[in-house]
C-alpha cells in the first residue's frame, strides 16, 4: 500500500513515512492511495469474527502488507484487549460504548494501536522519537498511556490551558517516565498549530526524529474503522444503519468513511457538532470558513480548524453535494447538550458524556428530518465519570469514579506551561538536543 498526499496526488510514500512523517506538506495530509472494497461475503459473514480477527482484516486492508502477516496480527491483538459492548436502548437505537479503554475513552482504540506500530517502524536503537502530540480532552491520555515505557520513544503532550476537565488533565499530566506534559495557553487549534508548525520546521527536522499521534497521522484512522465494522456486522446483513458520530477534528468521522469505501453497508454518516460547526456550514455551503473556538462542554469537540477536514474534501473531490449524501451535519448548543443528557438519563436509563449526549441529538435530528425508519447507533466515546459534576448535576445519579481515574487525580500534577507561541515551543524541543 502507498499513501498520497491530499494537497499533491503525485506525492506517494510507503507506510513508515506516512506513519512517521505525517505531514507531506503544510495543510496537507496522508491518505491511502486506493481503498478497495473487501468482498461482500466478509461482510455477509463478518458477524461470526471476534473483534481482533475483523480488526485484522480491516488493517491489511487499509494499511498493506509491508508489515507482514505476523507482525499485523501480534499488534491488533495485543492492542484490543478490551471489550467494545454495542448496548441496546431500544429495538433501534443502540449505543456503541467505546470507553472501556485503559484511559476510558475511544482514544485509546488509535494510541494502542499506533504506539505499538510506531514501535515496529521505528525500532529502538539510536536518537529518541519525539511523538507530538496536541489534545483538547481525550487524546492526550490516550497517547500517553499507550506510549508510556516504549523504548526510544518521548512523548510531548500540549493542551489547551483551562479548557479539558478535572480528571482528563490528571489523565494527561501524571503519567511521568518519557510522557512530558505542556500546557498551552490557548486553544485547542493553538496546540494544533504549534504541533505542525514543528513538524513541518526543516531545522527540527535535522535535529530531532519528530512523529505526530494526532488524527493528522493516518494511523491514527486506521484503527477507529475497525469499531465500526465491528458495531455494523451485529446488526444483522439487511438493517438501514446509520452511525452518529460527535464530531471535532473529524478523525473518528473519517475513519467511519474509511469504513464504509471498504465496503461495510451503511445507510449514512451524522456528524453530529456543538457550536464549532466548520463541518456542518462546509456541508451546507462548500466553503471552509473556520470561526474563533468557542468553549463548550463536550470540550474534545471545540475544534474551529479540524484537520481531518482535508481528507473529507479529498474523498468527495471536493465536491459537498456528493458528500452530503453520506453525511448529514447538525449542530447543538449546550443548553440542548444538557437536555440530553437528562432525556437519555430519564427516557433510558443511560448516563451519557456530554459529547455522546450531542452524537444523540444528531441521530434524533436525522430520525425527524431526513428518515425515520432507522437503525441507529450512536457513538459513547468517553466514560461519563470524566465529567462527573455535570453528569451528576444534570440526571440527579451519582457517577462512581473508576479506579483508574481515582487514582490518576490522587497523583501529583507534572506539566510545563507554554506560550501559544513556535518560538517557545522551538525552544523547548531545542533544549531536548542537549
Amino acid at each position: 500500500m502507498r499513501f498520497r498526499s491530499t494537497a499533491d496526488p503525485t506525492v506517494r510514500v510507503d507506510l513508515r513515512t506516512a506513519v512517521l512523517h505525517a505531514l507531506p506538506a503544510p495543510d496537507a495530509l496522508y491518505v491511502p492511495e486506493r481503498i478497495d472494497p473487501l468482498p461482500p461475503e466478509f461482510w455477509r459473514e463478518a458477524s461470526r469474527l471476534p473483534f481482533p480477527a475483523l480488526a485484522l482484516r480491516l488493517a491489511r486492508a487499509l494499511l498493506g502488507d509491508e508489515l507482514g502477516e505476523r507482525v499485523l496480527q501480534r499488534i491488533v491483538e495485543d492492542a484490543f484487549d478490551f471489550e467494545v459492548p454495542l448496548v441496546p436502548l431500544s429495538g433501534r437505537l443502540h449505543v456503541l460504548e467505546l470507553f472501556h479503554g485503559p484511559t476510558l475513552a475511544f482514544k485509546d482504540f488509535a494510541a494502542r494501536f499506533m504506539a505499538r506500530l510506531m514501535a515496529v517502524l521505528a525500532p529502538a536503537g539510536g536518537d529518541a522519537l519525539h511523538v507530538l502530540v496536541a489534545t483538547s480532552g481525550d487524546t492526550g491520555s490516550a497517547v500517553a498511556h499507550g506510549f508510556r515505557g516504549v523504548p526510544g520513544i518521548r512523548v510531548h503532550v500540549l493542551y489547551p490551558a483551562g479548557r479539558v476537565s478535572r480528571i482528563q488533565e490528571a489523565q494527561l499530566t501524571t503519567i511521568g517516565d518519557n510522557v512530558a506534559a505542556l500546557e498551552v495557553d490557548g486553544t485547542f487549534d493553538d496546540c494544533q498549530r504549534l504541533v505542525k508548525a514543528a513538524l513541518l520546521d526543516p531545522d527540527l527536522g535535522r535535529r530531532l526524529r519528530l512523529a505526530s499521534a494526532n488524527s493528522v497521522n493516518v494511523a491514527r484512522l486506521v484503527p477507529q474503522s475497525f469499531y465500526y465494522a465491528w458495531a455494523r456486522s451485529r446488526l444483522g446483513p439487511d438493517a438501514s444503519v446509520v452511525f452518529a458520530v460527535p464530531s471535532g477534528n473529524l478523525g473518528n468521522l473519517t475513519a467511519g468513511l474509511f469504513a464504509q469505501r471498504l465496503g461495510m453497508p451503511v445507510r449514512a454518516f451524522v456528524a453530529a457538532q456543538n457550536v464549532n460547526d466548520t463541518l456542518v456550514r462546509y456541508l451546507a455551503t462548500g466553503r471552509v470558513e473556520p470561526r474563533e473556538t468557542a468553549a463548550t462542554l463536550s470540550n474534545a469537540m471545540d475544534v474551529s480548524r479540524p484537520s481531518n477536514l482535508a481528507r473529507i474534501v479529498d474523498l468527495y473531490g471536493a465536491d459537498a453535494a456528493r458528500a452530503r449524501a453520506d453525511v448529514h451535519g447538525f449542530r447543538f448548543d449546550d443548553e440542548q447538550t444538557r437536555a440530553a443528557m437528562r432525556e437519555v438519563s430519564t427516557r433510558y436509563g443511560y448516563l451519557v458524556d456530554p459529547h455522546g449526549a450531542v452524537a444523540y441529538l444528531g441521530l434524533e435530528s436525522f430520525r425527524a428530518q431526513v428518515e425515520r425508519d432507522v437503525v441507529g447507533v450512536f457513538l459513547a466515546t468517553a466514560h461519563p465519570a470524566k465529567f462527573p459534576e455535570l453528569v451528576e448535576r444534570e440526571t440527579g445519579r451519582r457517577v462512581e469514579l473508576p479506579p483508574e481515574l481515582r487514582e490518576a487525580l490522587a497523583r501529583p500534577k507534572q506539566a510545563r506551561r507554554l506560550a501559544a507561541d513556535f518560538g517557545a515551543l522551538r525552544e523547548y524541543l531545542l533544549d531536548l538536543c542537549g
